[in-house]
């Protein structure tokens, strides 16, 4: 049976989860609205996506 020699230590175990986390969500600037949205995402204030409208605008 497979056994660790040695007990990992918090600093190793850190180093080793240290690209685990999540990174920052990432947003871009709409060319015709010029609304903030996630890439790959519905506009939800204009329910375009792809220069297509696909669900009907928001009024929020």
């Amino acid at each position: 049976m497979a056994v660790p020699k040695r007990k990992t230590t918090p600093s190793k175990r850190g180093m080793r989860r240290a690209h685990d986390r999540l990174g920052n969500p990432s947003y871009i600037e709409d060319k015709k609205s010029g609304n903030l949205r996630r890439n790959h995402h519905i506009d939800l204030k204009d329910g375009t996506y792809n220069g297509r409208q696909v669900i009907e605008p928001s009024d929020d």
